[in-house]
């Protein structure tokens, strides 16, 4: 398996600077901040995915391509948030049945995978999605930063994955690593800051609500009368 595939270098050669600059840019938001709007990239993948599955299958219901992939692609917009529990139970579910297939291929017991792996890709949705974000950004990156050296004549793109592949899957698997890493710092020290601001928030009314409480504490050096 490779990460940097050869086929998808050579298909996008020739892209101008500016475009693998904005390739960059976005794969480093992805590879640091894609878990905190997971819910975003959720409904805008969802709604992608059914706009271009609506444009190859309206004209088998005498459709126009435009009008079902528009229409395919609102209802699936509108759906997202609904169905995002749900989408994360089968996924977590399918991927651990897949897993399962290869690597204990003498335990044939699709249907415990399917539940295990269903409440495990629930119940850590927001991980699972920090992980594919930070992946998904390494990814972009890589390519953008290929395609630009590529560009720039400074190498062959093509050349580099087809000759070091497992560098390179290595290099965007620790990269994605330290992405999610980041990622979890980040959200707990978001909700160590919002549990503190809250905290603040609720202190004067308590004092409010129970004005019989110790006095505040003298300072060090304040003699009592």
């Amino acid at each position: 398996m490779h990460l940097v595939d050869p086929d998808i270098l050579a298909e996008a050669q020739g892209l101008s600077p500016a475009v693998c600059v904005g390739g960059i840019a976005l794969g480093m938001v992805l590879w640091l901040f894609g878990g905190r709007g997971h819910r975003f990239w959720l409904v805008l993948l969802i709604t992608l995915a059914a706009g271009i599955y609506g444009l190859t299958v309206a004209e088998a219901y005498a459709v126009q391509p435009l009008v079902g992939g528009l229409l395919l692609a609102i209802a699936a917009g509108a759906l997202a948030l609904s169905l995002m529990r749900v989408l994360a139970f089968v996924g977590g579910g399918v991927a651990a049945c897949l897993a399962a297939e290869r690597g204990m291929s003498g335990w044939d017991e699709p249907f415990v995978f399917f539940f295990v792996g269903g409440f495990l890709g629930l119940f850590l949705l927001r991980f699972w999605m920090m992980a594919l974000t930070s992946l998904a950004g390494t990814l972009l990156a890589t390519y953008s930063g290929l395609w630009l050296l590529d560009s720039l004549d400074k190498l062959d793109a093509v050349a580099l994955s087809q000759d070091k592949p497992m560098l390179l899957n290595w290099a965007c698997g620790g990269a994605a690593l330290i992405g999610l890493l980041f990622q979890l710092g980040l959200e707990r020290r978001r909700k160590k800051g919002q549990s503190k601001s809250d905290s603040e928030e609720k202190e004067p009314w308590v004092r409010r609500l129970w004005p019989f409480g110790p006095a505040d504490t003298p300072k060090k050096g304040r003699k009592a009368a």
